[in-house]
């Protein structure tokens, strides 16, 4: 087994070395994360899903407004999914603009009660007013109702693994059975940048005019030259002050969350002290292209004589600056491989260790079918097994 599993990565050098080891590089030491004022956080890379820092990420808290993060998920899905248009217009039933003009925080995009407005218009005042009026009209046109609605909502938290979340409502009222945590809700937000890369843009709107009014979005943030370009602001008197940031720069994600500060002020200076020191003390490194081929093992029994051999996504690492270079990686394939072998079927592992410890690792699958050969190649095939 040995023997062959050597011979398999020898013969796959060129695609890529079974243990890559590199000479260590110095790197800058990680001190502790900076002291904000919050009641729970999380930082984390977008790429690579690692947490870089966190206090509290599990806790059940009220995520006010960061709710619509989850209603803008759904529409944006919608969008894809073709059951609504950027251009179709949306009922606002007086319900919605009930509830939208009696919120005391402002929360409202000015929508006339039983008017169409155009869906995209409604993102927009979801996104960057936080319109309340404009997440109802929306909740209700892909739900029906909110309430029903807001078991897709549900639903959908559960599909993408938020385990300490359940939505009581679209908008993010408080109610003692609507809660989330930061680390939930960080789950959210890579789901909706990387599922819907084309509608991320709404988030950058640093203002939007509707029915006769202007308003600046509430994310300070997006004008302080850091790379912040979302994502949404949060406040009731329960949640207090809230703030879910992405920022990028040099091709590296990274993702905040900031539940309960005391002040705008507070959590604007704690989100731009969590990215700052995410950017300054790791680095993202990308090791591997999906559906590229890895390695080409023997393959026996089949039509083809090699398996090309890849990971189904692309594969990244975040570590401290300067460590990139001392990564070592190690591809291992389960032979000997039998024909036939479905593409995608898992046929080993690749994995990234850093310091003696793996911090990474992906199944190796096929990357193409290969169907079983006739009679004579797999008796051949046989009897070369037997000397194995």
């Amino acid at each position: 087994m040995n023997r062959l599993l050597a011979s398999i990565l020898l013969a796959s050098s060129l695609a890529l070395s079974s243990t890559a080891a590199f000479a260590a590089t110095s790197s800058i030491p990680v001190p502790s994360p900076p002291q904000v004022q919050a009641n729970g956080y999380i930082l984390l890379d977008y790429a690579s899903g690692r947490v870089l820092a966190e206090q509290r990420s599990a806790e059940r808290m009220d995520p006010a407004s960061i709710t619509k993060l989850m209603t803008a998920y759904l529409v944006f899905k919608a969008l894809k999914e073709k059951r609504l248009r950027l251009d179709e217009g949306v009922l606002v039933s007086e319900r919605a603009w009930r509830i939208g003009g009696a919120v005391s925080d402002g929360s409202t995009s000015f929508i006339p009660v039983n008017s169409r407005v155009k869906a995209e218009d409604l993102i927009k005042g979801m996104i960057v007013q936080s319109g309340n009026d404009a997440t109802i009209a929306l909740a209700e046109r892909l739900g029906g109702t909110e309430p029903a609605f807001v078991e897709q909502m549900n639903s959908a938290a559960k599909n993408l693994g938020m385990k300490g979340t359940n939505f009581d409502n679209s908008w993010g009222g408080p109610s003692p059975v609507h809660y989330s945590s930061a680390a939930d809700i960080a789950v959210l937000s890579r789901a909706l940048i990387k599922e819907f890369p084309e509608y991320y843009r709404y988030y950058s709107m640093q203002e939007f005019t509707f029915n006769g009014h202007t308003q600046r979005n509430r994310n300070g943030l997006l004008t302080r030259g850091i790379g912040v370009d979302g994502l949404k602001t949060g406040h009731t008197q329960s949640a207090k002050y809230c703030l879910v940031t992405s920022a990028k720069r040099n091709n590296m994600r990274l993702v905040s969350v900031v539940l309960g500060s005391p002040s705008i002020k507070a959590r604007e200076d704690a989100s731009a002290a969590l990215l700052n020191y995410g950017f300054t003390f790791y680095e993202t490194v990308k090791l591997h292209e999906g559906r590229k081929m890895m390695l080409k093992p023997r393959i026996y029994k089949g039509t083809e004589e090699f398996l090309s051999v890849g990971t189904t996504s692309d594969l990244y690492v975040t570590v401290a600056r300067g460590e990139g270079g001392a990564l070592l990686k190690n591809a291992e394939v389960k032979g000997p491989l039998m024909a036939p072998i479905k593409k995608d079927a898992t046929v080993g592992e690749f994995t990234v260790s850093a310091g003696g410890q793996v911090i990474a690792h992906q199944p190796l699958v096929a990357l193409v079918e290969v169907p079983e050969g006739g009679l004579f190649h797999r008796l051949s095939d046989s009897v070369r097994l037997w000397f194995q």
